[in-house]
């Protein structure tokens, strides 16, 4: 719980292990039983063939939900399901309270078909700004944090993106075309391009882990979902990456981006999908 004259900061220091715990706990209870164990009723089609999701996704944010707003009073949640339940929670993003943004299986289709690509995602936002994130990936045993100024690290190992190897083509995962307009796929397909070699995306979350971690380059998606983004771009930036939108400004998590945009190891690696990403040569 925040203290009366406490700042974000502080609360940070005091309860960035409490968030964690309340993540694995989640995982541990609604989402590790039901992998590779769901049944058909447990599954759901929201806006598409392709968007899925499950008991797992539900009950893991109403966990959250409830433990991140004990720990918080005063907070808003903006978690994935309760935004598709009711769109009026993103609008929580656009005031001063701090904002827990939730996205409790990040890479569902991986997770219904047994995949182990996928992740817990957490953040904390502040008047736009992410302060502090939480990614975790429960069935690879793996956990991302990152404090705003403090770094990146996983499983208590600092983090650093470090940059491309000269001469090399580079690594970049787009947008996956099951989620793509046709006006998308033709921004993206920019990237179909000398010296780039791109890939279908599995979970944002993971690919963004990916970047901090070097074993990736860049992204370069084309949607605007804070849940997916929100913890995943602090945890690049923390590793000594960048992030840039067409319009060649960082993405914002309040909205209001131009499309794509990137996340990259390096501010030249940025640039160079960026400019692709815009038309220029």
């Amino acid at each position: 719980m925040i203290e009366e004259t406490e700042t974000i900061e502080e609360f940070l220091a005091r309860c960035s292990a409490d968030v964690e715990e309340a993540v694995r706990k989640a995982a541990a209870a609604e989402i590790l039983p039901r992998f590779r164990r769901l049944a058909a009723h447990e599954v759901d089609r929201k806006n598409g063939p392709h968007d899925l999701v499950t008991d797992a996704d539900r009950l893991a944010e109403l966990r959250l939900t409830e433990d991140l707003g004990a720990l918080l009073p005063g907070s808003a949640v903006v978690g994935e399901e309760a935004v598709h339940a009711d769109p009026a929670v993103y609008e929580a993003l656009q005031g001063d309270a701090p904002v827990w943004i939730v996205d409790p299986v990040d890479g569902t289709r991986q997770f219904v078909h047994g995949d182990d690509g996928f992740c817990t995602l957490v953040a904390l936002v502040q008047r736009g700004v992410v302060r502090a994130c939480w990614t975790y990936a429960a069935a690879r045993e793996q956990f991302a944090t990152a404090v705003r100024g403090h770094g990146a690290f996983l499983d208590g190992q600092r983090l650093s993106a470090g940059s491309p190897e000269p001469g090399r083509d580079l690594a970049v995962a787009t947008s996956h075309p099951d989620y793509t307009t046709d006006e998308q796929k033709r921004a993206l397909r920019a990237l179909w391009s000398e010296g780039i070699a791109p890939r279908p995306c599995g979970s944002a979350g993971l690919e963004y882990l990916a970047v901090a971690r070097g074993a990736l380059d860049a992204v370069a998606f084309s949607w605007e979902a804070a849940w997916d983004h929100a913890a995943g771009l602090l945890l690049v930036e923390e590793a000594g990456g960048t992030h840039l939108t067409l319009s060649g400004e960082p993405f914002r998590v309040t909205g209001g981006n131009a499309l794509p945009f990137t996340a990259a190891r390096d501010a030249a690696t940025a640039r160079r999908v960026a400019g692709l990403l815009r038309g220029a040569p």
